[in-house]
């Protein structure tokens, strides 16, 4: 677990954000950092949709809606320390403010792909974590 996190930390995916986030979970919610980053996983999906909607127009995307779901994938993706995310949605805020479709359907291509090993990796670590957890719970009584 600690390696994957190192890891996840060296190559820029999460921040110290991700770490405070953590220190939030204690006994009397041992899931909460699941939870809350499930939570963003959901409405991410849905901030993806609607970017990919939006941007499906050839003609005339919105760039001001596209803005604005940026933004808030943005904010939820810093409040959870996903660094990677949000940088990626920087440089997608700013192919949108300059209404270059090609250069936002790269950037959502590229936002897709950040977001998808995130995923992958967080899912990755609270398998490890719940599989911790669970050995740590084992008890093997003693045989005399």
């Amino acid at each position: 677990m600690n390696c994957l996190l190192s890891l996840l930390f060296h190559q820029g995916v999460l921040d110290e954000q991700f770490l405070q986030l953590q220190q939030l979970q204690d006994e009397t919610s041992p899931n909460f950092v699941s939870e809350v980053v499930n939570i963003y996983f959901h409405e991410s999906e849905k901030h993806l949709k609607k970017l990919r909607g939006l941007l499906s127009d050839r003609e005339f995307p919105d760039y001001k809606k596209v803005g604005i779901h940026l933004n808030q994938f943005m904010g939820s993706s810093s409040s959870i320390g996903a660094k990677r995310v949000r940088n990626v949605c920087l440089a997608f805020r700013a192919a949108s403010e300059q209404n270059n479709r090609a250069g936002c359907l790269r950037a959502l291509e590229f936002l897709e792909h950040e977001y998808c090993y995130l995923k992958n990796r967080l899912h990755e670590l609270f398998q490890i974590e719940q599989h911790r957890v669970m050995a740590a719970g084992v008890w093997y009584p003693m045989q005399d």
